[in-house]
């Protein structure tokens, strides 16, 4: 489904590359988890797969789709096949739970109906039915990430990236929002997940592959690894 082919990429302001001929291939319906400080590569990986970064050199492909090369103007038809979640949740405070997931699916093209119809299918999914009606200053932590994993399916995205979507939460936060991660996984949607926490890796029991000054270190599978 996914696949970079010697990618490199550089950035003025840092000696060394952000991605150093890196290759990886990631199948359709994989959770497969990157590793790693920060710096190692892991947000400007996920980043190529959106178009917000290009490489210097080598290809990036979501199945018959050479997203290093696609034409600004398809851009967007892209992107709604894919859903991003950020650690720092980038919620509008002035719109409630309801209207912050509406709003996503009204820029992708639905119409009200469709709004008012999946939009609390959404909120249930992520365990907030109730909670609709408030605003983001009176949620957790928790709470608000899941908001934003809301939004992040009001497309119905085939390629789900999550961008440290722990790293401001606690502990048991944490692990709720790696369960809610799961749970979209079981349904079907490939997920990919950047983080620097190795208990939430662990307790994954998935794919993983660490990545170090832009090169991959190790890809582990259920046992077996691969240089």
């Amino acid at each position: 489904m996914i696949r970079f082919i010697n990618v490199t990429k550089r950035y003025p302001s840092q000696s060394e590359p952000a991605l150093d001929n890196l290759n990886l291939t990631i199948n359709q319906g994989e959770f497969l988890s990157f590793i790693g400080q920060s710096g190692a590569g892991k947000s400007t990986l996920l980043k190529m797969l959106t178009g917000e970064e290009v490489p210097d050199s080598g290809e990036i492909w979501i199945e018959d789709i050479r997203v290093d090369k696609i034409k600004p103007q398809f851009l967007p038809f892209l992107r709604r096949r894919i859903g991003v979640i950020f650690q720092d949740f980038k919620l509008l405070p002035t719109q409630t739970v309801f209207e912050n997931v509406s709003l996503a699916m009204e820029v992708a093209g639905a119409n009200q109906k469709e709004i008012n119809r999946d939009v609390p299918k959404l909120l249930d999914l992520v365990g907030l039915a109730d909670k609709a009606k408030n605003y983001p200053n009176a949620l957790s932590g928790g709470e608000k990430q899941r908001v934003s994993i809301a939004r992040a399916l009001s497309h119905d995205p085939i390629l789900l990236l999550a961008d440290e979507p722990t790293g401001n939460l606690d502990k048991p936060n944490s692990y709720e929002i790696i369960a809610l991660l799961l749970k979209i996984h079981s349904a079907g949607t490939t997920v990919l997940l950047a983080t620097h926490d190795q208990d939430v890796v662990d307790k994954l029991r998935k794919r993983v592959v660490t990545i170090q000054n832009g090169r991959i270190l190790l890809d582990q599978e259920r046992g077996r690894y691969y240089i």
